[in-house]
């Protein structure tokens, strides 16, 4: 199963990835981007990030070998699709956590993914935590609270919303989505269908 979070800059996207991943149960792997920007110190490649040339990045991309990519400040970001497929079939479920553009990409090429949209309780609340990130000037700000709008009302392409008010109680509910996900019918009547085979 795929596992899909995405939301607004500035939501907690990544607080509550890593509050969802130091929990000592937690049986699904965590996917490794790919980029073509130098690697900060003490990150290492196959673990924060595979690091690659803008030339192979752009080569998968042509060979279709990215499940979905953006470019940022002249340095391109995605998921590789060959990593996710391994894994898939490895029997481990796949957590995602990526911005909504590259979500979107991801409904297009795999449908029976688990999207979660990750919102803020309310927009003075997303810029409050814009501006105590204390990273950007105040234009830049707007800005994002801006694209937060449009970003929002894209909820309506994803299967879950799950409110990050305190990050204990965003954890709590995608791991509820997580098990109740993994009891769809569809997803355990595979199992079923070779167990009734083996008995006819």
């Amino acid at each position: 199963m795929l596992i899909v979070l995405s939301g607004p800059s500035g939501v907690g996207k990544g607080t509550v990835r890593k509050a969802l991943f130091d929990e000592p149960d937690t049986d699904f792997q965590y996917s490794i981007s790919m980029t073509t920007r130098q690697p900060r110190e003490g990150e290492k490649d196959g673990v924060d990030y595979f690091f690659v040339s803008k030339e192979q990045f752009e080569e998968n991309i042509k060979n279709g070998e990215m499940l979905e990519y953006a470019k940022y400040v002249d340095n391109y970001y995605g998921t590789p699709l060959n990593y996710v497929n391994k894994t898939l079939d490895s029997g481990k479920d796949v957590f995602l956590e990526i911005e909504v553009n590259g979500a979107m990409q991801v409904r297009a090429n795999c449908p029976d993914a688990v999207f979660v949209f990750l919102t803020p309780p309310d927009l003075m609340e997303l810029k409050h935590r814009l501006i105590n990130r204390g990273t950007e000037e105040l234009d830049v700000i707007n800005a994002r609270i801006k694209k937060a709008v449009s970003e929002i009302k894209m909820m309506r392409n994803y299967d879950y919303a799950v409110v990050n008010d305190e990050v204990e109680n965003a954890v709590a509910s995608i791991r509820t989505i997580i098990r109740s996900e993994r009891l769809r019918v569809t997803r355990v009547m595979p199992d079923y269908e070779q167990m009734l085979e083996g008995d006819d």
